[in-house]
């Protein structure tokens, strides 16, 4: 038996088009995907894609189907699916990293992403640094070193978007559209990385999201923005291809309890019917 864990994300600090390409960096949070590969039948559950990268593991590492045992895949995950919260990419990889500690092998991030890219487009969680990622190619892979310590609000809409579907509503010439935008907003990540001020991080996040709203439309954006101003939060982060809002603040300064009374009274939660208090942590599968 074998195990792994790989966080969440709340949507993206960033993402758009930028330096001539689609790319991203996600917002790892402490909130996990758990899977257990161990000999056995399959579950009547288990999860089509966590299969398809259990077998791609073992043929990564020269076995045959008849090499191995049975083996069965354990998901223990409470993370919403379709919100833009890097669910599959959370049960993808610790599959794979939980497979190759079964076959007493390990994996190392380059070829993790390479694993993950092959099924589906990857979120940057599975690099344990902040990390701007070509999530559909792989083709970038710049890491951030410094890990700020943030707080983040997450507002759950009831609606539902997979990354599919928005690629198939969002085509490439909206994204191109904001690619100043987007600029903006990586060079603003790059200066708060070298100046670790959370302050910044925020700004980069708000003219990202800022740029993600004219073609994904997130409900009461405006009155959040407004929050976000009137309570001095470094700002928002939303799912670029998802339905999920995040505000980013610090305990120490803002009672999370408070700013949801506020919310609430401004109607905002009436479009958000689920929160969650969550932190920024280091990526990576554990």
């Amino acid at each position: 038996m074998a195990e792994a864990r790989c966080p969440a994300s709340c949507g993206e600090l960033i993402q758009g088009w930028i330096a001539g390409g689609e790319k991203l960096i996600s917002c790892p949070i402490d909130w996990y995907s758990e899977v257990e590969v161990r000999e056995g039948d399959a579950a009547g559950d288990e999860r089509q894609l966590s299969r398809r990268m259990l077998n791609q593991v073992i043929k990564h590492f020269g076995y045959r189907a008849n090499d191995l045992p049975p083996l069965r895949i354990e998901c223990r995950s409470t993370i919403p699916i379709a919100k833009g919260l890097a669910s599959s990419t959370a049960d993808i990889a610790a599959t794979a990293v939980a497979t190759a500690r079964l076959l007493r092998q390990s994996l190392d991030e380059a070829t993790l992403a390479r694993l993950c890219l092959q099924i589906e487009p990857t979120d940057s969680t599975i690099f344990r640094a902040l990390t701007l990622f070509d999530h559909r190619h792989g083709e970038c892979c710049i890491s951030c070193h410094w890990q700020p310590s943030l707080d983040i609000l997450i507002l759950e809409s009831a609606q539902t978007l997979t990354t599919a579907d928005f690629h198939r509503r969002v085509g490439l010439s909206h994204l191109q559209r904001q690619a100043h935008q987007l600029d903006k907003s990586w060079r603003q990540f790059q200066l708060a990385s070298r100046s670790q001020s959370l302050r910044r991080l925020g700004e980069a996040a708000m003219l990202s999201a800022c740029a993600s709203n004219q073609y994904l439309p997130k409900p009461a954006f405006d009155g959040l923005r407004r929050v976000v101003e009137q309570q001095d939060l470094y700002g928002i982060n939303v799912a670029h291809s998802g339905t999920v809002v995040g505000l980013l603040f610090d305990h120490r300064q803002h009672d999370p309890q408070q700013l949801l009374a506020r919310l609430d009274t401004a109607g905002i939660l009436l479009h958000y019917p689920h929160q969650h208090v969550t932190h920024l942590v280091a990526g990576g599968v554990s």
